[in-house]
């Protein structure tokens, strides 16, 4: 469906709940709590992102502690992202072609069996070599899980409560990253970080088992010669290329993307080992979780008429802590940096999400999450791959703060797209 901007796909194509309505048992789609089946995927959300936030701290010091090498992080790292990227589109039409909360509990539980057996290679001590196949199998069941997860939103709310159900879950997320890392850099340092990923299996199983109680509307039944899974891979793939507000802003995340993974998650616990070590690292990822906390909690009542310029322009301070991890600032610094820039990368993540669920018919919302995702995340890869190299050739301080510098810029350029301004959010409806 061609469109020049986002209300002329709104106006032409309402996404609404033809393919799979809110569940009218809970009597208020636009006050997410009240719907049971909302409260149930919050609880489910909860456990899994509070072991999530711990896994990569435990997992890069944990690395670090066998091998002592940067290259050995990003390939364990990798490892788990590559196949990840690999089954995101895929997905994307499992997502949109069956019932969202049935992937997410298939997918959360041969999570948890996976990361299990990390933490058991963890405990005893073994190569990170041994990490690789169990890594690429998480990576598996994650790029089935992201987007049923960026879909599930508009199936249990609606109207106004797209964007309450967004912060909330926002909010949770961020109260996990607050709590998760400093848990895990005191596990790592006392115990080892295995623990940290076993209670991290732990929370992907308790997951399953809250979404096992979640009971969205069932699919209406398939027609005879209805559209196959590559005919509705190919209608998500013509919508996304179609929308030049979604790919504009896919393309601007997918340098930000490479540049932060590669300097942040690769560069940034090799500096903090030598520095500030796993508890210092664990409290400036906290310090990044506070931040985002707080704008997600704003986010819940605060509403742009025209976000995206905004959550853009201030994307561009999200890249300000890899410069000042570039020129060795300290502690403090690290922390107040990663405090700005989790409070605008979730008020960007917030907004974004209500206009994908506002503006994107919701029988399309996986497919085309997935493909933001996916192209978004391709280049990740090279940056994790690529970064220790670079850092060896040219120098830390120089990767990290030109990365820092390239990658503010990318958040600007998407504010060229004239549609993209001019996206609104609906006020109307509670």
């Amino acid at each position: 469906m061609p469109a020049t901007d986002a209300s002329e796909g709104r106006d032409r194509e309402r996404p609404g709940r033809d393919a799979l309505p809110v569940s009218r048992t809970d009597p208020a789609p636009g006050q997410p709590l009240r719907s049971s089946a909302f409260r149930w995927f919050l609880g489910g959300q909860s456990i899994s992102l509070l072991g999530s936030a711990m896994s990569p701290v435990a997992l890069a010091f944990g690395v670090l502690e066998v091998t002592d090498s940067a290259a050995w992080l990003s390939a364990v790292t990798t490892a788990a992202l590559v196949p990840m990227l690999a089954t995101l589109l895929l997905g994307g039409g499992i997502a949109d072609r069956y019932r969202r909360d049935t992937v997410l509990r298939l997918t959360s539980l041969g999570a948890g069996l996976t990361q299990a057996g990390v933490a058991l290679l963890l405990l005893a001590h073994q190569h990170p070599a041994f990490l690789l196949p169990l890594s690429g199998l998480n990576g598996v069941f994650q790029g089935l899980t992201r987007p049923a997860l960026r879909g599930i939103v508009a199936n249990l709310t609606a109207g106004r409560g797209i964007q309450r159900a967004s912060s909330l879950l926002a909010s949770v997320r961020n109260a996990t990253q607050i709590l998760g890392p400093t848990v895990a850099g005191l596990l790592t340092a006392s115990v080892g970080g295995g623990w940290a990923i076993a209670a991290d299996a732990v929370s992907f199983l308790l997951a399953a088992a809250c979404f096992a109680r979640m009971s969205l509307p069932d699919l209406l039944p398939r027609t005879e010669g209805g559209p196959t899974m590559l005919g509705e891979l190919r209608e998500g793939w013509s919508y996304f290329s179609s929308q030049s507000w979604i790919w504009a802003v896919t393309s601007a995340f997918a340098v930000f993307n490479a540049l932060n993974r590669g300097v942040w998650q690769i560069l940034g616990p090799v500096i903090a080992h030598d520095t500030i070590g796993a508890e210092g690292w664990g409290l400036v990822l906290s310090a990044r979780g506070a931040g985002a906390l707080m704008a997600s909690v704003v986010m819940v009542k605060l509403t742009v008429r025209r976000p995206m310029g905004p959550a853009l322009a201030s994307m561009s301070l999200g890249a300000l802590p890899l410069i000042l991890l570039g020129v060795g600032a300290s502690i403090l610094w690290l922390a107040a940096a990663a405090f700005v820039a989790g409070m605008v990368a979730e008020f960007f993540t917030v907004v974004w999400e209500t206009v994908n669920n506002t503006h994107i018919p919701e029988r399309l919302l996986s497919r085309v999450g997935a493909h933001d995702e996916f192209w978004s995340s391709v280049p990740i890869p090279i940056g994790q791959l690529s970064t220790p190299f670079l850092a060896a050739f040219f120098g830390t301080a120089a990767v990290a703060v030109t990365g820092g510098g390239v990658a503010a810029v990318a958040m600007l350029v998407p504010l060229l797209v004239p549609s993209l301004r001019k996206i609104e959010i609906n006020r109307n409806g509670d």
